[in-house]
């Protein structure tokens, strides 16, 4: 289980910062904004202390918001430091990527400059990455033309460790979101002060028209008004030019359609069920090129003091790059480092997503047919070893529907009663690789993880499109396989084994490696645990059935 730690440890990291993320779309105000930002850090990002060091109008920064510790916020909050001693400290760090990191053998050269600190002396780390208390982690936050918005400081991370390349690139992303989220924050506190005025000032409308228009077209993000009523309800009446640049669409065409003609058809229900006021979405929409830009929406009723709603104001956001970066976490999280193949709890996800708790029909025991108790298939060298014999295949396969009263849209999956070829269900191929361990050590790791690919490899191609390969851990791999018959299963795995078996060249030699196969098959009111603990066992019995020279690698 230790090697699985660590994707279920990403995963954990990755919900908390998804929350933390939306609660900065939640923030109302700029300090609501800034407080969360602090917040989120020690939610989201497991460290005990947060600081945000807002800079101000003269350029100096004010510790704005605090998170962690009441008494680092009343000794902090509202001080000031210059913008000369955070300009030091920025240049000063070490890089690691957008973030500043200055250890406590270099931070005593800090100790008397004016910026607040909650730093105390401690002893010497007792190991090379422990955390002490001096050390200082600085993660800049900027605005969408890189000027400098803040800095957020942070201290004792929960596991007491400098963190390593996920907490960085956690940090560093959380860190970016930050600055949009803040600059949001002040754009719409602008965009609301215009709105008021061009609803109160009724004397001035020329002034507030143009100080509209000014904060409207000059913003850095989107912009659009839309109809609220009528005929034209819906249709776009101005768009400025961050939005026609994102969209890559003249104002002309925008002015001829709406946001409904532009949004993806899988996000149509996402945008139709968006709320005008205070509405927020996070959907698709369709550049001039065709392809589809991911955005965020937020809305706001811009009303007359009389005739009430008069039309909705859009702000679009570009988060493409943010939902690229959660892809890629996301896929880190759930596949093989290595091999690029799903990994062991993605396999489990996989598979449970196929199982409920309530068992399928069983046949009658005079239908099952002979063997229903599941299969191996050995991949061996030597004469014996490219035959079909030695498959006891598994009563399992089909899918039944649930009869009414159960689980109203759930398919079962259940075994196949026999081995007629009609009768098809979801097969589990367990693999296990032999003489892997003789290349490990004669050659290297090195040698055995290029071995591991090219077997990922050759698996992934045997299969079909729909099919999973799976690495489960160390040389084990997983193949689940839907719509098979009991022949079927038996003759992918023979396929995969010829697959295997000839010569992989690594570094200038040829080394071979066998495989042996254990079928099993996946039914409703079985766990994945169960499940692969069968094939597993399946293919043991195989394997200590064969003689150790049919399973020798060459």
């Amino acid at each position: 289980m230790e090697a699985e730690s660590e994707p279920y440890v990403c995963l954990a990291t990755l919900r908390r910062l998804h929350q933390s993320m939306a609660d900065l779309n939640a923030a109302r105000s700029l300090a609501d904004t800034l407080q969360t930002v602090a917040d989120g850090i020690v939610k989201g990002l497991d460290f005990e202390l947060a600081a945000v060091n807002l800079v101000k109008p003269d350029g100096d920064l004010v510790v704005a918001a605090v998170a962690g510790s009441e008494g680092a916020e009343a000794m902090m909050a509202g001080r000031t430091g210059s913008r000369a001693a955070w300009e030091r400290r920025l240049a000063l760090g070490e890089r690691w990527g957008e973030l500043r990191f200055i250890p406590y053998t270099e931070a005593w050269v800090l100790m008397d400059d004016d910026v607040p600190q909650w730093h105390t002396a401690g002893p010497a780390p007792r190991y090379a990455d422990e955390w002490h208390p001096m050390d200082l982690l600085m993660a800049p936050m900027h605005s969408s033309d890189g000027e400098l918005l803040g800095v957020i400081s942070v201290d004792k991370p929960r596991n007491g460790r400098r963190p390593g390349a996920w907490g960085r690139e956690a940090l560093q992303m959380y860190a970016f979101q930050a600055g949009i989220a803040i600059s949001n924050a002040r754009l719409r506190a602008n965009m609301q002060r215009a709105l008021v005025r061009l609803e109160r000032e009724q004397q001035a409308l020329r002034s507030s028209e143009e100080s509209f228009r000014q904060a409207f077209e000059y913003a850095p993000s989107g912009m659009a008004v839309t109809e609220l009523g009528g005929d034209q309800h819906g249709r776009l009446v101005r768009a400025n030019d961050a939005l026609c640049r994102l969209l890559g669409r003249p104002a002309a065409a925008l002015r001829r359609c709406g946001f409904s003609d532009l949004v993806h058809p899988e996000d149509l229900t996402t945008l139709l069920r968006t709320s005008a006021e205070g509405g927020r979405a996070e959907l698709r929409l369709a550049r001039r090129d065709g392809s589809f830009l991911w955005v965020s929406l937020r809305n706001s009723v811009v009303a007359d003091a009389t005739d009430g709603p008069r039309f909705l104001l859009t702000h679009v956001e570009d988060i493409e790059e943010r939902k690229r970066h959660e892809l890629q976490l996301a896929h880190r999280a759930s596949h093989d480092s290595l091999t690029g193949l799903p990994n062991s709890a993605e396999l489990r996800a996989r598979l449970g997503a196929r199982l409920c708790d309530k068992p399928a029909p069983v046949p009658d025991a005079a239908q099952m047919g002979p063997g229903g108790a599941g299969g191996a298939l050995d991949g061996g060298f030597g004469p014996e070893g490219f035959g079909t014999g030695g498959f006891g295949l598994d009563g399992f396969g089909g899918v039944l529907p649930e009869p009414s009263g159960g689980y109203e849209h759930h398919v079962h999956t259940v075994p196949p009663a026999s081995d007629d070829p009609s009768e098809k269900g979801l097969a589990v191929l367990f693999c296990d690789l032999d003489g892997f361990k003789s290349i490990n050590d004669r050659f290297g790791h090195h040698c055995g993880d290029a071995v591991l690919i090219e077997v990922a490899r050759r698996l992934s191609s045997g299969v079909r499109d729909n099919d999973t390969v799976a690495r489960l851990g160390g040389d084990e791999f997983v193949v689940l396989a839907d719509g098979l018959c009991r022949g079927d299963a038996a003759d992918l795995a023979v396929r995969l084994r010829n697959a295997i078996i000839p010569p992989i060249r690594v570094e200038g030699r040829a080394v071979r490696v066998g495989a042996s196969f254990g079928i099993s098959w996946a039914g409703c009111g079985m766990s994945a645990e169960e499940v692969l603990h069968s094939a597993d066992q399946r293919m043991y019995v195989e394997k200590r059935s064969r003689s150790k020279a049919h399973r020798r690698a060459g």
